[in-house]
């Protein structure tokens, strides 16, 4: 038995050849994200003929990540920002003229932030977007008519406004003191908010995900404990005040904070040209959809034939007969299908990154880990294919958030790894969500506390169970979790033998207190909650006692820290100054910052550089194999 071939960084870490595919509303064309000038670009293609293929978008500065299809299928929209500083603009683009460039409808000064545009069918042409020009730390709300660019501000931000409900003018959500959440209606003419109701900001660190307009517009559908544990889907009416439910998994959670936290996006599968609810994502081990349409339910039993993967994207024209879909799998990720149910007709339209054999890469397992004080602790287990999983070199991989979670499918970092020999053990520990309302709150306060004995308790499973040799553990994460790498080499210094810090926090005060305007707002949920307010002398105290930056000196295991410059969640300082510490003190440290990043590196070149110093790195210390190039 023997590790299969090397995989050159690159392999996993270059842009795919394409991704992200959907298709148009009247089902003629598809729009697909892949290379222009090494950065990825919008491009689109007949459906049943790709002889016109061309790339609609032309950035060279940054890949495009999110475009949107508009109800007229003359025009597209995307978002980007500058260098990842995440002040993003919306942009369009027109299809039936190729020469024109993009037009940036929101074309404002530097540290003003664009939410990505809502179109509502009863406004066809016109798409809502939030935006802080008039106040930085507050977002009105503005509709801009796609075709001339005209703006129209709908709704002025008192101040105490979070937001406003995605797709709607007239709905406002802010938070109380004590991180409840609270939906006023808006008077256009008046410009006053009327409370409708309160909802509980228990279980709900990241905000009640969903929380949507449904299709007529009298209630809201949203995620709900409804006094119980389990998040299910109900729908709180606007008129009555009466909360229902809606649909429920009898032992899973519904795919909310996830799925807003990373990707902006719902758990709620709904036709694009009416709203109307056709399904429901739940996740445990793996993803479950539940579908609440019939016609719909056909469907799904359809495309799940396609794949022995999860469905990911699901994209539709209006008619409801041609479908373009792809899949998350751990093996063989994005693979996109085209599915036409008039006629039955199925057909494999890429995989993003053909050149990777999935037979070569390494499964991923779930499994069940049990904390120090009996909390099960859900995990994915992955081992290198080829060699006896015995006394292996193993990396903690820690998710962010904290309030997100880790789930099954394909990781090029973990698939890096695999390859070079490691196990890889990714935990939700403590204040993970997904997994019920008593699992996340068990994290307040814990941070450095449980959430760290988590992550310790499930080293020590994989050492007990074999996988892993005591000697050669890392440990490696991204904000969290790189916030947790730091924490496990200064609260348990003989512990690891390496520990990369992504974009992480190193100072819990520092990072509150240079959050931009408009987030520390919504602190009061889920920071000032489970970590502390630094306001309050006590908990502030408390805060620098959890933060790594006060127990430097305890630092002797090799560290690696990568930034981004223009990172506005955890700002560069949080790296610089640990980075500096270290070095007074003599100790040699790895820091690699990117004057074009933000939180956590985009541009392709940026990522393989990254993941070549990893792979040095945890070589260099943990005895893996490295790529000779």
């Amino acid at each position: 038995m023997a590790l299969p071939d090397i995989l050159p960084v690159e392999a996993l870490f270059d842009s795919p050849e394409r991704a992200g595919a959907t298709i148009s509303p009247d089902g003629t064309r598809i729009a697909y994200l892949a290379p222009w000038k090494n950065r990825l670009n919008v491009w689109i293609r007949g459906v049943e003929d790709d002889s016109e293929t061309r790339c609609v978008t032309a950035d060279e500065t940054r890949s495009v990540t999110d475009y949107h299809w508009t109800d007229d299928p003359r025009w597209l929209l995307y978002v980007q920002d500058a260098g990842g500083n995440e002040d993003w603009h919306l942009f369009r683009v027109d299809l039936d003229d190729p020469d024109a460039p993009a037009v940036d409808l929101t074309p404002y000064p530097p540290g003003v932030r664009t939410s990505i545009g809502q179109q509502r069918p009863d406004r066809p042409g016109r798409v809502l977007v939030q935006v802080n020009a008039r106040e930085l730390d507050r977002f009105d709300l503005v509709e801009i008519d796609i075709s001339t660019g005209e703006s129209t501000v709908l709704a002025e931000n008192p101040g105490t406004v979070l937001d406003w409900l995605p797709g709607a003018e007239n709905y406002a959500r802010s938070l109380t003191e004590n991180g409840d959440l609270e939906l006023s209606r808006h008077d256009p003419a008046t410009g006053e908010l009327t409370p409708i109701t309160t909802f509980t900001g228990d279980g709900h660190p990241m905000g009640i995900n969903p929380f949507e307009l449904d299709a007529d517009g009298t209630g809201v559908w949203l995620g709900s404990y409804r006094d119980g544990d389990r998040a299910v889907l109900a729908r709180f009416d606007l008129s009555t005040g009466e909360e229902s439910e809606v649909d429920s998994h009898p032992e899973l959670d519904l795919d909310g904070d996830r799925r807003i936290v990373v990707q902006q996006s719902s758990p709620l599968i709904r036709d694009r040209a009416s709203g109307r609810l056709l399904g429901v994502r739940y996740l445990g081990e793996r993803q479950e959809i539940r579908a609440l349409d019939d016609e719909f339910g056909e469907v799904l039993a359809k495309l799940a034939a396609l794949s022995d993967g999860d469905l990911a994207g699901i994209s539709r024209d209006d008619a409801g007969r041609r479908w373009v879909v792809s899949f998350t799998h751990d093996r063989d990720p994005g693979a996109t299908w085209f599915y036409d149910h008039a006629t039955g007709e199925s057909r494999l339209l890429f995989r993003p990154y053909p050149h990777l054999d999935p037979e070569s890469l390494a499964p991923m397992t779930p499994v069940t880990i049990p904390a120090r004080d009996g909390l099960p602790l859900p995990a994915y287990l992955t081992l290198p294919v080829g060699v006896e999983p015995r006394g292996l070199p193993l990396v903690l991989l820690v998710h962010g958030g904290p309030w997100y979670r880790d789930s099954w499918g394909y990781s090029p970092e973990v698939q890096l790894l695999a390859n070079r020999g490691y196990a890889v053990l990714q935990v939700n520990f403590r204040g993970s969500t997904g997994y019920g309302k008593r699992h996340l709150e068990a994290a307040i306060g814990e941070l450095a506390g449980a959430m760290h004995d988590d992550l310790i308790d499930a080293a020590d499973w994989a050492v007990e169970q074999g996988y892993a040799d005591p000697e050669r553990l890392a440990i490696s994460g991204g904000s969290y979790g790189g916030y947790a790498a730091l924490v496990g080499v200064t609260f348990t210094p003989d512990k690891f033998a390496a520990a990369v810090d992504y974009v992480g926090i190193s100072d819990l005060v520092n990072f509150t207190r240079t959050l931009p305007p408009f987030a520390r707002r919504g602190l009061i949920s889920n920071w000032y909650r489970y970590a502390g307010d630094p306001d309050v002398p006590e908990q502030r105290a408390d805060m620098l006692a959890r933060s790594p930056i006060t127990r430097v000196d305890r630092i002797r295991t090799p560290l690696l820290v990568a930034q981004g410059a223009n990172d506005a969640r955890v700002v560069q300082a949080e790296s610089d100054n640990i980075v500096a510490a270290l070095r007074e003190r003599g100790v040699d440290v790895e820091y690699l910052v990117k004057e074009d990043e933000g939180h956590g590196f985009l541009n392709p070149e940026n990522q393989i550089e990254l993941h070549r110093a990893i792979d040095r790195f945890l070589a260099e210390h943990l005895g893996g194999r490295c790529d000779p190039a």
